[in-house]
């Protein structure tokens, strides 16, 4: 999913709130009303599941690499972090709505961590970039984190920590991800056709792979 395939240069430096696209009051299309592979409700509700969001490049990717965790109840594509409210993906491709390219991630904490979903996101991107992800080069493509309560985080907080110690030692750059709460950040549904991408195309664009450092062993204070 290069910036090239859509015409567009890359996008590398965030836009001013003065310079946001203006977007819209409701979302302009329809979304699915079941996640495609899990059979969930793609917009809930989901009782008893935690919602994580996730940034880590290309959506596509990172999508699928969530929903396979057992304990995933449901996941979906979308735009968060930014200034433009329901935004559509050319928008968001321009660099000037200031989301990235998130993935929510519902879990049942009966049955997966929130650490390991942290593990998952840390280990299957490249948190040291600064709004790249490989060749997917933008602001829309930065890594985050953002969380929806207290003990998220602080898993957060530790795992950023840890995998920060454990990447510097190897010789790479501190990590660049954002690391925010949720709330104030409305997470906007991406259009039907990026909900499980590679689920529908299963030979299409995925970026993502394991970086090989495995995170340490880490507890809360």
């Amino acid at each position: 999913m290069f910036d090239m395939l859509f015409g567009r240069s890359a996008k590398t430096t965030m836009v001013n709130p003065e310079q946001a696209l203006p977007g819209r009051p409701e979302r302009p299309y329809a979304v699915p009303a079941l996640h495609a592979v899990l059979g969930t409700p793609l917009e809930g509700p989901w009782p008893g599941a935690e919602v994580l969001y996730v940034a880590m490049g290309c959506f596509w990717g990172a999508e699928k690499r969530m929903w396979r965790l057992d304990g995933v109840v449901c996941t979906a594509a979308g735009y968060q972090g930014g200034m433009t409210p329901n935004p559509t993906y050319e928008e968001t491709c321009t660099g000037r709505t200031g989301h990235t390219e998130a993935v929510l991630v519902a879990y049942d904490p009966a049955k997966i961590s929130t650490l390991d979903v942290l593990r998952c996101f840390w280990e299957n991107h490249d948190p040291t970039q600064v709004y790249r992800q490989g060749n997917d080069i933008g602001t829309q493509y930065r890594s985050a984190v953002y969380w929806t309560n207290d003990e998220q985080r602080q898993w957060v907080e530790a795992t950023r920590e840890a995998y920060d110690a454990e990447l510097r030692g190897r010789g790479f750059d501190p990590i660049s991800t954002e690391l925010a709460p949720a709330e104030g950040r409305p997470f906007y549904y991406a259009e039907d056709y990026h909900q499980q991408y590679l689920y529908k195309n299963p030979n299409g664009y995925d970026c993502h792979s394991l970086t090989g450092i495995d995170l340490p062993a880490v507890t809360l204070a």
